[in-house]
């Protein structure tokens, strides 16, 4: 359930009942949120949970299901309207894991897991559903341990993590599954040639955080933690390799993947003190480890790390938004605004609880900060709170929700 101050509307799969709507706080911009049952959306004065759900990426559709009897049924809601498709059944019992880019099709599995998410259990065939809202379009029997990631530009492969050893899995790697033969293979290198046999990267750390490019062409994953990991750049070449963190790329249309290794001292404190985000025209990707108090700027067109700047160190989970000119980074109580210009000067405020996500409007006059319970909305520039909602068993703010001219 999400309530807004004053009101008590309950939504779960069936119609919004709204009952004293008129005492509802009203939120400026619609938010995709996480709570504990599920997804959640902050619409106006509405409020709606949807469990066994998937948001697309730009945030203008969820995905829900909802278990109905043997089978699962399956439906696309908007998240600016509330409208909702008409329900298809799946054969079986399943849960909504990745969507592609183009926001149409969904890959589902029996259970919840990914690479932000901790490991799968042991098993020797992973059975994979694909779907959009007219019906199945692919059954999958993967022999082995997978986990969907994404799906290829033109939706003809689906990008998976492949667990090994498959019944007592402990590091994976990342493949592509070509839908026509249903056979997982290795992804290319950045020049476009195929991965040698032997050279395919096998990752043993945390998958801390996933952000997909503004033009849905490239999926950047942040990965700490990784014990004696070699990348396949070192593994062709023979050269010994041993990173704390890096930033996996993955182009989604020409399926190629390649790491950016960052610095020291990244990865060397807790995966949750660390966090990513993207400049609005893709350019620039930063990564803030706010343990260390360490902040790196990557040229997202060269895959490189540009520059780092040290900052005051701090403690909790790390979140980060970022506009044209300036990044914000969230942990504990505190968020840090920073001038891109120097990525050294900076101004920090405090918020009332612990940050739980960060969230910039689309014209940049608001800063969305969740925290325990809440939803509140801040000036960037000076940090002052301009509204608050109660968002009771709040667990994190995603993103803007709705059509991208709203």
């Amino acid at each position: 359930m999400l309530a807004g101050a004053g009101t008590a509307a309950l939504v779960g799969c069936d119609p919004v009942r709204r009952p004293n709507q008129a005492r509802a706080v009203t939120i400026p911009d619609a938010l995709l949120v996480e709570v504990d049952d599920g997804l959640g959306v902050l619409r106006g004065a509405d409020r709606q949970t949807i469990p066994r759900s998937l948001a697309t990426a730009d945030g203008r559709a969820i995905y829900a299901t909802a278990p109905e009897g043997a089978d699962t049924a399956f439906w696309r809601i908007d998240t600016a309207t509330g409208g909702t498709s008409t329900r298809i059944k799946l054969p079986g019992h399943w849960v909504p894991q990745a969507v592609s880019v183009s926001g149409t099709t969904v890959a589902f599995t029996a259970n919840e897991v990914n690479a932000t998410k901790g490991r799968p259990e042991g098993r020797d065939v992973t059975p994979v559903l694909i779907a959009d809202v007219t019906g199945v379009q692919h059954r999958l029997e993967l022999r082995g341990n997978f986990v969907p990631e994404t799906f290829t530009g033109d939706l003809t492969g689906l990008f998976v993590l492949e667990w090994l050893p498959a019944t007592a899995p402990d590091r994976y790697r990342v493949r592509v599954v070509d839908l026509a033969t249903r056979t997982p293979g290795p992804l290319y290198t950045r020049t476009k040639t195929p991965v040698p046999p032997g050279a395919e990267e096998e990752m043993r750390g945390d998958g801390r955080q996933a952000v997909l490019a503004p033009d849905f062409t490239t999926l950047y994953t942040l990965y700490t933690h990784q014990p004696d990991h070699q990348h396949t750049r070192n593994l062709v070449s023979g050269r010994p390799g041993n990173v704390h963190a890096f930033v996996h790329t993955l182009s989604v249309n020409e399926r190629w993947a390649y790491c950016i290794d960052l610095p020291h001292p990244f990865g060397q404190a807790a995966a949750n003190g660390h966090a990513m985000t993207i400049s609005p025209d893709g350019g620039r990707l930063f990564v803030a480890d706010v343990t260390s108090g360490t902040v790196a700027e990557i040229d997202t067109e060269e895959l490189t790390v540009r520059r780092t700047a040290p900052q005051s160190r701090g403690a909790g989970t790390a979140h980060a938004a970022a506009d044209t000119d300036r990044l914000f980074i969230g942990a504990a109580t505190v968020v840090r605004a920073m001038d891109l210009t120097r990525l050294g000067r900076t101004a920090d405020w405090r918020v009332r609880e612990p940050v739980s996500g960060l969230v910039l409007s689309r014209d940049g006059r608001r800063l969305y900060v969740g925290q325990n319970d809440g939803v509140s909305w801040h000036d960037p520039g000076t940090g002052a709170e301009l509204g608050r909602v109660a968002v009771p068993g709040l667990v994190g703010v995603h993103g803007l929700a709705g059509n991208a001219g709203q």
